[in-house]
């Protein structure tokens, strides 16, 4: 069809095409010859709707309110028009801060900017807790021009006063309501105080919340905002089941069962808390030897590092996490995402199964979901204005009895202990040959509950009421 049309039309048609060639690369943007060789040389070709809404807005100076579901390409819409407005300036301060609620997103988003400085005169260093301070101090020492940090190390940092804001121009708080979550309000609150008025605040959330609107209300100038999709849309291309399993024990061994089907093969295993991560984490490597690691909080940061660098080079198959991986992670080709404890918050859930069908590929997000989390996994498909479909629990899985500590806390686990009730009245003990594997090609096939019991519409009517207030 082309060929034919640059018959008739030879000059009309060139230049069409280069116009469409000029609007789809990163060329719209006018960058320096040094930023654009590093973005060719990272083979990157097209900018994502956050990166193109972002660019003349960021340019302009103005203060900014960006929201935007994680893994739509955040980073890369600030460091672009920061980057291409970079000047020479002699100072030894850093010009960028850039805070982020992680140790792991310190390393991600300054292995970043050093891509794209590859060919230009920017320092960039990365600071977080858990390693020694007085190195980080002698790099700063040293003189720095981006500066990329926790929000607990950047503050302890500046006040032993060796952070110093003389020269800064541009703050970055990505991931913001995750910092609010982590409890970094504090910090980040006395970081803008110490800040001086007249520079560029930039302010990506994945969610709008009352906490963010109250700091930009009080430090940021008339922002304007920027917004991608609404928070809480659902992730068209992430298939989402649940399994009702009656307590965390009978969750291992249904995790167990579904592991043995091999496509499961990059996947991350989210928890709500460590002691539960290394649990778990212990029970599959009885089974699975050295095939999953463990990342939570309380693991040194060389551990962690190493245990993700496993993980995305396909030394390992999994990782059993908390919510430290649910944010701005840049892996890539991970197949499943299970909730083995569903999180507390809906959103978080949203962010915990967005690390699998990212860059137009397709996932499968499974949640465990105990009897106490019904009414949580409710809000979450309220917030999502999609059901979670439910699967059949397999006959050849074991149901335990037994409660773990933190179980018997949560009051509503006496109303369920009975067993998942199993096809034709057949006990779980009685395997019956055909239903030996799980079938994990797609929800199961039998007729599944749509929510029209008199329990699922009481727990969605009282979080009806709870999210109406919110």
């Amino acid at each position: 069809l082309l060929q034919t049309s640059l018959n008739h039309h030879p000059h009309k048609i060139l230049t069409f095409a280069k116009i469409l060639l000029h609007m789809s690369t990163f060329e719209q943007f006018n960058l320096p010859k040094s930023l654009q060789k590093a973005i060719d040389e990272l083979g990157l070709t097209t900018p994502t709707p956050i990166q193109e809404k972002s660019f003349s807005v960021i340019m302009s100076g103005r203060d900014v309110m960006g929201i935007a579901q994680t893994g739509t390409g955040k980073t890369y819409a600030y460091l672009l028009p920061i980057l291409k407005q970079w000047k020479f300036i002699a100072t030894d301060t850093p010009r960028v801060l850039i805070l982020v609620p992680t140790r792991e997103l310190v390393v991600q988003v300054a292995a970043e900017v050093e891509k794209l400085t590859k060919y230009m005169s920017v320092r960039t260093l990365g600071v977080y807790g858990g390693v020694n301070i007085n190195t980080q101090k002698t790099a700063i020492y040293q003189g720095i021009d981006v500066l990329v940090g926790t929000p607990g190390r950047v503050m302890d940092l500046a006040l032993d006063n060796v952070i110093r804001f003389d020269s800064m121009q541009k703050l970055i708080i990505d991931e913001f309501d995750e910092i609010l979550n982590l409890g970094f309000r504090f910090q980040v609150t006395s970081i803008l105080t110490m800040l001086k008025n007249k520079k560029q605040n930039i302010l990506f959330s994945a969610t709008m919340t009352d906490d963010v609107d109250e700091i930009l209300e009080e430090y940021f100038e008339f922002p304007e905002e920027i917004s991608l999709a609404q928070s809480g849309t659902p992730l068209e291309k992430i298939e989402q089941w649940h399994y009702k399993v009656p307590n965390f024990l009978t969750k291992v061994n249904l995790i167990l069962e579904l592991l043995k089907d091999e496509k499961l093969e990059r996947v991350l295993l989210f928890v709500n808390n460590k002691k539960t991560a290394d649990l778990l984490a212990d029970k599959i490597d009885e089974v699975y030897p050295d095939q999953f690691g463990v990342i939570h909080s309380n693991k040194s940061q060389n551990y962690r590092l190493q245990t993700m660098t496993s993980f995305q080079e396909g030394t390992i198959r999994g990782i059993v996490t908390t919510d430290v991986m649910a944010r701005g992670l840049d892996i890539s080709d991970i197949s499943h995402v299970i909730n083995v404890e569903f999180t507390d918050i809906p959103e978080k859930y949203i962010h915990r199964i967005g690390r699998t069908g990212r860059a137009d590929k397709s996932g499968i997000a499974i949640s465990l979901i105990a009897p106490h989390e019904e009414e949580i996994m409710i809000e979450a498909e309220m917030l999502m204005e999609k059901e979670l479909t439910l699967v059949d629990f397999p006959e050849e899985v074991e149901v335990a009895d037994r409660l773990l500590e933190f179980e018997k806390d949560k009051k509503k686990f006496k109303f369920l202990m009975k067993k998942p009730k199993l096809e034709g009245g057949a006990s779980h003990h009685e395997k019956k040959e055909k239903n030996k594997k799980v079938n994990l090609g797609g929800p199961s096939k039998t007729k599944k509950k749509t929510g029209s019991s008199v329990n699922r519409n009481i727990l969605k009517n009282r979080a009806a009421k709870r999210h109406k207030k919110k």
